[in-house]
């Protein structure tokens, strides 16, 4: 339950209830400071009472075996937002996290307790009941999400800050808030003023919290019972030992319960029974962004990076914030003055008060900035909320931290390779030529074996090579449940991804999958799982006949030959295993290409295409398979002739030899005459005319330089019979519709145009104005030669022999 606000109360013995007044400690029991988790507000006023109050010892809701982890706050390698991660030792899936903020009550009672040498402990349910049971435990600080067990009837789920927000005529409760908090907590930053003023923001919402659980019951969170129960054990055990001097933080809608009239026998019969796992818990870095409410966090708040400025700024919150934004936008090139943040300020002032706030909070302060610096514009705008009023700040956590063996070696890697972990994401280039970017690739590489996602490669910029990688880096904190997860199959990267590549090898029943592992193994540079790998691979590819699952699994092998020899790894038994395949797939394809439906001629256009890239990739490998090509030609050249043969498939094997130079122009036109003759059907003729030019295989440009084919399409376009017309229209828009804007304005030129009529008056360079070309000009093209060797550094013949 995200608690809303501080109440204070003070409890005495099992039965005694009372509340702590302004300007007084009362004598009756502990002091109890309900908070709001991740609250600002809450935090200055916890502050402010532990140190006017200074109690013996400090108890926060938060899972006990965390105790021994909570000296590590005051390493000044500390650094919030962290979480306590608790996760069960034999399912590291099953995991909860308790968040901590710079401006978390929770953490600033911790942090007072270390500074001043007071004993701090944790007093919720255990990590070992709570991940045990079957529903996710909200409440706290958890991470996951609250559920119903199958057939038990739901109830809503109360958040006290709508309650009461409305009751107090808001229709915004981070608004109530604020003004109610964050707006009149005293102390300020740093804390210290007298008793009365300390518990002032408590005691004013005690009575609140009462009434709330007089209403709603357990609001909706029938565990929280179980907890409390709990809480109040750990309560008396520790008045046992310091007598009534303890404060107690927790959630305010606790606090009613933890001042209730119970008993310890009560209280223990609530335990029974409680299931119970082996965990293990550690500090674990946190981001703003996962703080966010969007984010799914259940305790989450919607602005967590201007919560975290409210908490960090002593004085002038408005002024520091717009120069904060203004500094902001500047480094996007937006022209921001002086004049529009005094000016910024001045309306979120006046805003605040037309609109009866004690001050100008969030509202106010995105509304100034969108008319003042954003000129109204909400695209700006976003880009403050994402960066600012949210952020990107990511924690650190000192490597005396326990972890998981497979953690610290992941962190060494880190170390090593200079890849520091960030929560906003960014671009990383990799040259494998060089051989700390090629100990990334294989790092990150294996990172993905091991489903924990750091990185996702991206499309590269500025090359195209085999030697090139981009990566998509982003590192968020479910990754080190992920990590802990991935603990079971080793204690190192490189061991647990061999490991799980070589189970999933074994284990893998399509031949597409161990194709896509192999390379996978190649690419993160696993030479000891290569063996099972090419093992299950060759087996597989021996008993699968289909030639679409050749066909899809031979790309792969092409790849990982490639990257093999970039990576300087032996692909020997690779190169064996994708020749067969490419033979196999030369027997069965032109059988395969007949008698298929449109979705089932579009799926195999595509597997021919991408097969005819990965025979290119295995010719220009070291050592290529003899006589692939000419194999390889005579299934295209079969593909394009036989009528039986889907015309989108024909389309594409004439398209493929002409490109490859493997078919004269003159054959092409043919080929394209017979496909558009007055006896083709025409839906026929337009998946042929789809298979030859469609795509972004640069047809449109074939048609912009070769005017018979552009004679042939136009003549058959006009020949169509009106109505068959309307049921091939969809087919020719789509496939022009992926030409280039240019490339159709100028077929559009030439259509017009027309054909050009013999005699007819041509430029300098033999160009009839507005269309074609004779031809190649061969002393023009020469004249090019000498400059292309030069940029690409290459000698011509003569020069090679001349020394």
């Amino acid at each position: 339950m995200t608690s809303p606000a501080g109440t204070a109360a003070t409890t005495g013995g099992a039965a005694t209830t009372g509340t702590v007044g302004p300007g007084h400690r009362a004598a009756a029991g502990p002091l109890l400071l309900g908070v709001r988790h991740h609250g600002p507000g809450s935090a200055r006023a916890v502050l402010a009472a532990l140190a006017a109050a200074r109690p013996a010892a400090v108890l926060i809701e938060g899972p006990p075996e965390g105790d021994a982890l909570l000296p590590l706050a005051a390493d000044p390698r500390m650094r919030p937002p962290v979480a306590l991660l608790a996760h069960a030792v034999d399912d590291p899936g099953r995991a909860s996290f308790w968040p901590m903020a710079a401006f978390s009550p929770e953490w600033v009672a911790i942090r007072w307790a270390l500074d001043h040498d007071v004993p701090v402990r944790f007093i919720d349910l255990p990590a070992a009941h709570s991940l045990a049971l079957k529903e996710p435990e909200p409440g706290a600080g958890s991470e996951e999400t609250a559920g119903a067990r199958a057939g038990e009837e739901v109830t809503p789920v109360v958040d006290p800050i709508r309650v009461l927000a409305e009751t107090a005529g808001y229709d915004d409760p981070e608004r109530w808030w604020e003004d109610v908090v964050e707006h009149r907590s005293p102390g300020g930053a740093g804390g210290g003023s007298d008793a009365g003023d300390a518990l002032a923001p408590f005691v004013a919402l005690a009575e609140a919290m009462e009434a709330l659980r007089e209403a709603y019951g357990d609001g909706g969170q029938p565990r929280d019972a179980v907890r409390e129960a709990y809480m109040r054990i750990q309560l008396r055990t520790a008045r046992k030992e310091f007598g009534n001097d303890v404060a107690v933080v927790c959630g305010a809608w606790h606090v009613p319960a933890l001042a209730a009239r119970t008993t310890l026998a009560a209280d223990r019969a609530l335990l029974k029974g409680l299931p119970k796992v082996r965990t293990d818990l550690t500090w674990v870095p946190w981001t703003h962004r996962r703080l966010a409410r969007h984010s799914g966090y259940g305790a989450g708040i919607d602005s967590p990076g201007w919560y975290g400025h409210l908490f960090d700024v002593a004085d002038r919150p408005i002024e520091r914030w717009m120069t904060k934004v203004a500094g902001l936008l500047r480094e996007e090139d937006r022209f921001v003055s002086t004049a529009h943040v005094i000016e910024a300020v001045r309306l979120a002032e006046t805003l605040a008060a037309l609109r009866g706030r004690p001050l100008a909070g969030l509202g106010e302060t995105t509304d100034a900035v969108r008319a003042v610096m954003c000129e109204g514009s909400d695209v700006p705008l976003a880009l403050v909320r994402d960066r600012l009023i949210v952020g990107e700040t990511l924690g650190e956590v000192p490597d005396t931290a326990p972890a998981v063996p497979l953690q610290r070696d992941l962190t060494r890697s880190q170390r090593t390779l200079r890849l520091k972990p960030e929560a906003s994401e960014r671009e990383l280039d990799l040259d494998l030529r060089k051989e700390t970017d090629a100990a990334r690739s294989r790092l990150l590489h294996r990172l993905r074996l091991l489903d924990v996602g750091w990185g996702d490669p991206v499309a590269g910029r500025g090359s195209t090579g085999t030697f090139r990688e981009s990566w998509r880096l982003s590192w968020q904190p479910e990754l080190h449940v992920r990590v802990a997860e991935a603990g079971v199959w080793g204690t190192t990267v490189v061991t647990a991804a061999t490991a799980k590549a070589e189970s999933g090898a074994v284990a893998a029943t399509a031949l597409a999958d161990v194709t896509a592992l192999a390379e996978h193994c190649l690419l993160a540079g696993l030479p000891d799982a290569l063996p099972v790998v090419m093992k299950a691979l060759a087996d597989r590819a021996a008993l699968d006949a289909d030639v679409g699952h050749l066909a899809d699994a031979l790309p792969a092998l092409a790849r990982s030959l490639r990257y093999g020899d970039v990576r300087s790894t032996d692909t020997a038994a690779l190169a064996e295993v994708a020749a067969g395949l490419a033979e196999r797939i030369c027997v069965g394809l032109p059988p395969a290409c007949t008698g298929l439906d449109a979705d089932g001629a579009e799926a195999l256009r595509r597997q021919v295409e991408a097969v005819h890239g990965a025979i290119g990739l295995l010719l220009a490998g070291t050592a290529p398979a003899e006589g692939l090509r000419e194999r390889w030609d005579a299934v295209l050249h079969k593909l394009a002739a036989r009528g039986t043969v889907a015309g989108i498939i024909r389309g594409r094997a004439t398209r493929l030899l002409l490109d490859e130079g493997r078919l004269a122009e003159d054959e092409a036109a043919r080929l394209m005459g017979l496909a558009l003759s007055p006896g083709t059907l025409p839906a026929d003729a337009a998946a042929w005319i789809e298979g030859f030019v469609g795509g972004a295989s640069g047809g449109g440009m074939l048609l912009v330089h070769d005017e018979r084919l552009l004679g042939l399409v136009d003549a058959w376009l006009t020949g169509v019979p009106a109505e068959m017309f309307t049921d091939v229209l969809p087919l020719l828009r789509r496939t022009f519709s992926a030409y280039e804007p240019g490339v159709r304005r100028t077929l559009g030129e030439l259509v017009r145009r027309g054909p050009v009529p013999e005699g007819a008056r041509r430029d300098d360079v033999g160009r009839v104005p507005g269309g074609f070309g004779p031809g190649l000009d061969r002393a023009r093209a020469d004249a090019v030669e000498p400059v292309l060797r030069l940029l690409i550094g290459r000698r011509s013949e003569h020069e090679e022999a001349a020394g």
